[in-house]
């Protein structure tokens, strides 16, 4: 892999701190400030929670936005993350509540709309279904239709709302609460393996690529040459230890999955000297 291929852009001058949420051991970022930053850092995340009246997507999610342990190592060692102090998480909270009340009315006035119509469209099949020879349940129907637009009300209790799987605050957790209190709420990973997937997602990322996780397509890192909403992964990255042996059946196996969806495995191992070693597998056949 060659360094000219990254043509990416690093951001320039002092970036905003954000402020990092903990949810058990997971770090979260709930203010839109705070995803504009690390997006402009080329920091991608995950988005978590389901926006109103669209459950079931799950290309464009809503807040919170959970951080890969490697995002949040870095920014904690580039002095760009810190912990959401009680403040700042009452008003990342205020904000929170203000924008889901007013997106609570616009999906109440919404189907406010939808019953109304779906109640007239009920009233209508009646009336044009109706094989009675009797002019007044016709009568009775068309009185009913016609009430519908001056009498109307669709209950509150009625709506249908889809409530994020996850939720700032942390009240019901004390011990978390009380980290987050704390200068950095970045714990350290320990072991080897983690430190391995940090250096070479460090190394990849500060050549301009974009990464996210892999853990569907066998590996630890997937690599996109730009932002994640424009490109296609060009590589599959299994982050190994340099002195680590690997089966060569798994070798095989991952070779082979990077061929079925169109991408380059990488064996990123890192070097004593502080770089990043990288060997790419294409898969040929067996003879």
């Amino acid at each position: 892999m060659e360094d000219s291929s990254c043509s990416e852009d690093q951001p320039e001058g002092p970036s905003p701190v954000v402020g990092v949420g903990l949810c058990d051991s997971a770090p979260l970022l709930w203010r839109l400030q705070d995803l504009k930053t690390v997006r402009r850092r080329g920091l991608v995340g995950a988005l978590l929670g389901s926006l109103p009246r669209t459950p079931r997507q799950n290309q464009r999610l809503g807040r919170p936005l959970l951080l890969l342990p490697e995002e949040e190592k870095l920014l904690r060692e580039e002095k760009a993350a810190g912990a959401l102090p009680g403040h700042n998480q009452d008003v990342g909270g205020a904000e929170l509540q203000q924008g889901f009340e007013e997106e609570q009315q616009r999906s109440f006035e919404e189907q406010s709309v939808l019953a109304l119509d779906d109640r007239k469209s009920a009233l209508l099949r009646a009336m044009t279904s109706s094989h009675t020879e009797s002019g007044a349940a016709d009568e009775a129907l068309r009185g009913r239709l016609e009430a519908l637009d001056h009498g109307f009300t669709f209950p509150r209790s009625a709506m249908a709302v889809q409530l994020s799987t996850a939720r700032a605050g942390l009240s019901y957790c004390p011990e978390a609460r009380t980290l987050l209190q704390a200068d950095w709420p970045i714990r350290e990973q320990g072991g080897p393996c983690s430190d391995t997937k940090y250096q070479v997602f460090r190394d990849l990322r500060g050549r301009g690529f974009y990464l996210t996780s892999a853990g569907k397509f066998g590996g630890d890192f997937l690599v996109y040459p730009g932002d994640p909403l424009r490109f296609h992964a060009h590589f599959i990255a299994v982050c190994l230890a340099l002195d680590e042996s690997i089966c060569l059946l798994d070798v095989l196996a991952v070779a082979r999955l990077g061929s079925n969806v169109k991408k380059t495995v990488l064996l990123c191992s890192p070097a004593p000297d502080g770089g990043v070693r990288y060997t790419s597998l294409q898969w040929s056949g067996m003879a």
